[in-house]
């Protein structure tokens, strides 16, 4: 009996194996990967658009009408409009994206991500980028009201192109990681809510009148980098060094906060 390699027999085709691996293609690039979950998740989230822009916009208007009858101006002014600029972010990129991520967890969703050759980075850089889009119309909204009912300046509002995406990638990447890291969605539904407090109570406050321990949780907090690089444009002569210096170290916090959440995607994923 004579032994024929299996080359012969198959006709020099692969095994199976093989071939369903090569069928399957290469893993798809980071960049292609997130335009195509941005984009999905913006068709998405398009039917909630409205809804969410009026609830985080006209709460941060609101808040401004009430301190409006507590402070009149000058530095507490300028913290008062900026923090409520920012709060639209947080809304948005906190609140309802860990409520997002929750639910996608609890329902099986990351399974079908999991399934897809896609990074796991696109899938949350993809949706944070989505639910930080929606906070643009309504920052800027705030921030030309808030101007308009304290008396500030707006001359350096193109500011806000810096503080939005930095502001809601820091924001975001906590969302996501609070979202994908809760056991159970309620759990999540509660953290976030209790992060976008955390960013109103500590964000449109004025530094000033706060304890000292309540400013040490204040610097923890990401957004608080984003409100004082905002804040400090409304100054006569701004110290763009200090701007610069905030939003760097808004930044910095982005990349971390995403990096986490990609891990906790990750760890979510296959579980």
């Amino acid at each position: 009996m004579s032994v024929v390699p299996a080359e012969v027999l198959s006709d020099g085709a692969p095994p199976a194996r093989e071939q369903g691996a090569a069928a399957l293609g290469p893993r798809a690039r980071l960049w292609p990967s997130l335009v195509a979950v941005y984009r999905a998740q913006l068709s998405r989230a398009r039917v909630a658009r409205i809804p969410l822009l009026f609830v985080a916009t006209f709460q941060s208007i609101g808040i401004m009408i009430l301190m409006r009858g507590v402070v009149d101006g000058g530095g507490e002014a300028r913290a008062v409009v900026a923090g409520s600029a920012v709060l639209v972010v947080a809304f948005v990129a906190l609140n309802l994206l860990a409520q997002y991520f929750g639910q996608l967890r609890a329902s099986g969703g990351l399974d079908h991500y999991a399934t897809l050759p896609v990074p796991p980075a696109a899938v949350v850089l993809g949706a944070a980028g989505a639910y930080a889009s929606f906070t643009v119309p309504g920052t800027v909204v705030t921030a030309v009201f808030g101007c308009l009912l304290f008396g500030l300046p707006m001359t350096h509002l193109w500011v806000l192109a810096a503080v939005i995406p930095l502001a809601g990638a820091a924001l975001a990447g906590l969302g996501a990681a609070l979202g994908l890291l809760a056991p159970r969605p309620e759990l999540a539904t509660l953290l976030g809510q209790l992060g976008m407090s955390a960013a109103l109570l500590l964000g449109v406050l004025p530094a000033e009148r706060m304890p000292e321990a309540v400013r040490l949780a204040r610097d923890l907090l990401p957004s608080t980098y984003g409100v004082e690089a905002f804040a400090r444009t409304f100054g006569a002569r701004p110290d763009w060094a200090f701007v610069l210096g905030d939003l760097a170290v808004c930044a910095a916090v982005g990349v971390i906060s995403l990096a986490v959440a990609t891990w906790a995607y990750r760890r979510a994923a296959v579980r």
